[in-house]
């Protein structure tokens, strides 16, 4: 027979279950390591239960760290009963998946009116969700990591601010780089993987799209790497170049300047990147939709560009680009090993994971390694008194290793606060498939990161 205190024990853990609240963290991979410390951090205060979710136990388990309010569950994303009953049970959906698998928790968050938070742009099929979204009101909110996401809110706070004191805003620009600090830059490129490496390898597939004193300018992916121009001068970082980042043209309403001459949302890198990047570009190496049949690197690139396998390969790929054999770029791509006459390990269907397979050998962060973050604003605008201003916002991190880097905590922590908020009733959540350009968002959650060290530094002239 039961005591009065196991009875006693029992309902009281029934009556708090029932105010538990469960968040989902569906992903477990590298970017995710500060977002889930920092929801077990306060799950005990704030009475959560944090389920994390990913085909990898593995990861899952040093994620949580034994927490003993988290629960590791081990997820096929395409078993759709086990992922809509984790859903159901759940208070609030954080999604770290790849961009392309987001739509299906979006859609068991319909089902089971749920909130969404992911750092990955909008899709074109989430955005057929927003009416649906709004009417059910619930938030989806996209974009919500480092670029996109804290480049959305410091933007939109940096032009609101100037709005409401100053004329026009005629120019802005935005610049983002996930590199290697100096410290652990150690190969020819001066690159090395914070982030998911297969967005690096397909990025500007589209092209770019951007604004330049009144004129559209679009430029194709051919193009985008063959002309880096040349960044602005941060203190105590290397020179730095940029190329446009996707269609920057989508952002102009959604930062409130529909009428601004120039509009650029950029992607830096450090001098001399994007003149190796772009060989590897016009060699069509790059290429995801091509079928590989051959066994040696090699035999690759020359069946790919039509080059003779019985003369210096160097020399043909020199030649194809318009500069000598011992030009910086044609070095760099050697450092890689592919014109070498050696297989293909692991042997890939498409250039682009052939290609993939060969950086994670030659880029991939030692645990020592620590990388750097940098993010920069530029604007001009024209004062109620004529008066043309400059103003440039920066902001520089570097991470602690490569498991604590600055990239997982940039990308991380803005989704964890933002569920946190939501949670605790502290910010009203907005309906619909969005973007973190409202006040009642950027606000709150741009002063907790300056809490935790992610911090902007403003010059005006």
């Amino acid at each position: 027979m039961k005591t009065i205190l196991h009875l006693i024990r029992e309902i009281t853990l029934h009556f708090f279950a029932n105010f538990m609240q469960t968040i989902l963290v569906v992903g477990a991979g590298k970017t995710s390591v500060f977002l889930i410390d920092y929801l077990s951090t306060h799950a005990q205060r704030y009475r959560w239960k944090i389920i994390v979710a990913d085909s990898n136990k593995d990861a899952i388990i040093d994620k949580i760290n034994n927490h003993p309010q988290a629960e590791a569950q081990v997820l096929d994303i395409m078993d759709g009963k086990k992922r809509s009953a984790l859903v159901s049970k759940s208070d609030i959906v954080v999604s770290l998946l790849p961009p392309a698998l987001h739509i299906l928790l979006a859609k068991d968050c319909l089902k089971h009116k749920k909130h969404l938070i992911t750092s990955s742009y909008i899709s074109a099929e989430l955005k057929e969700l927003d009416a649906e979204a709004k009417q059910s009101g619930l938030m989806f909110m996209c974009e919500m990591g480092l670029d996109p996401g804290i480049d959305h809110m410091t933007a939109s706070q940096i032009v609101h601010g100037i709005q409401k004191v100053a004329g026009s805003i005629i120019s802005f620009k935005s610049f983002t780089g996930g590199l290697v600090s100096s410290e652990s830059d150690t190969n020819a490129w001066h690159y090395k993987f914070s982030w998911n490496p297969r967005n690096v390898v397909l990025a500007g597939k589209d092209g770019a799209k951007y604004l330049s004193n009144g004129k559209i300018i679009e430029v194709p992916y051919n193009e985008l790497f063959a002309h880096p121009k040349r960044g602005a001068k941060i203190e105590g970082i290397n020179p730095l170049v940029y190329y446009p980042n996707r269609d920057s043209l989508n952002y102009m309403s959604l930062y409130d300047l529909p009428d601004v001459k120039t509009f650029m949302r950029a992607t830096y890198r450090f001098q001399g990147f994007m003149r190796g990047w772009n060989v590897l570009v016009q060699l069509g190496l790059t290429d995801e939709n091509d079928k590989v049949t051959d066994n040696t690197y090699a035999a690759w690139i020359c069946n790919k560009n039509g080059f003779d396998s019985k003369k210096d390969l160097a020399q043909q790929v020199a030649e194809k680009m318009g500069i000598e054999p011992d030009d910086t770029p044609i070095n760099m791509v050697a450092s890689l090993g592919i014109f070498d006459d050696e297989p293909i390990k692991p042997k890939k269907n498409n250039s682009a994971d052939i290609l993939l397979d060969v950086l994670l050998r030659k880029w991939t962060m030692k645990p020592e390694d620590i990388d750097l973050v940098i993010m920069r604003h530029e604007l001009e605008y024209v004062h109620k008194s004529n008066k043309r201003t400059t103003l440039v916002s920066t902001m520089t991190l570097k991470g602690q290793n490569a498991r604590y880097s600055a990239m997982a905590k940039t990308v991380g922590l803005p989704m964890a606060i933002l569920a946190r908020l939501i949670l605790t009733n502290k910010i009203k959540p907005p309906k619909g498939v969005c973007i973190p350009n409202m006040p009642s968002v950027y606000r709150p959650v741009l002063a907790e990161l300056s809490e935790n060290g992610i911090t902007f530094k403003e010059e005006i002239d």
